[in-house]
């Protein structure tokens, strides 16, 4: 039977803060703080579509999408440290690249639909649908956006099953979420 002496545990624990405050912890922490601020945009937008008439649509999917984007970066470091994921600079960097122009390209997204922009789908009537920036391109870039953070992220340090798992259950979300856009969008 092994024995952890004191000064074993603080080594142990002064590993455990270093690993902790890793380069990848430190992204996933500037992440969570840009998802906070589009939570604060998205959180003034609603009171100013509600205030002209708003209505929101799908309410039941989004208490599942904020569960699966937070589950998202509580796994990306838990499988990293759980498992012992080793950084793969020829995988990491490409990676780190994509998850920045996916940031760039949800907040091209968030500039472009201005106060029209959410987190959730609210259609202000008779407000035209928006046909500038990336939209003039693709119907759902920030969606596009989403789906690439979502492989990018957990893979710029291999938590590939976090990768996987992310990827499955943002797909059948998206496939709510999309519909329930579409719908919203024509009616």
């Amino acid at each position: 039977m092994t024995v952890l002496s004191p000064y074993g545990l603080v080594i142990g624990l002064v590993g455990a803060y270093a690993s902790l405050m890793s380069p990848y912890t430190l992204l996933i922490g500037l992440v969570v703080a840009e998802r906070l601020a589009e939570l604060a945009v998205a959180r003034r937008n609603l009171a100013w579509a509600r205030s002209k008439g708003g209505i929101e649509y799908g309410r039941r999917h989004y208490p599942w999408i904020v569960l699966a984007h937070t589950g998202l970066l509580l796994a990306c470091p838990a499988e990293v440290w759980l498992l012992d994921r080793p950084f793969i600079p020829a995988l990491g960097w490409p990676m780190l690249a994509i998850v920045l122009l996916a940031q760039g390209l949800r907040w091209s997204c968030i500039a472009t639909l201005g106060r029209q922009w959410n987190t959730r789908v609210v259609v202000v009537p008779g407000m035209p649908l928006v046909g500038a920036g990336p939209y003039r391109w693709l119907r759902h870039p920030n969606y596009v956006a989403v789906v690439a953070e979502g492989v990018a992220l957990p893979l710029v340090h291999t938590a590939w099953l976090t990768a996987l798992a992310f990827t499955l259950v943002n797909g059948v979300l998206l496939t709510i979420r999309i519909r329930v856009e579409e719908a919203a969008l024509v009616g």
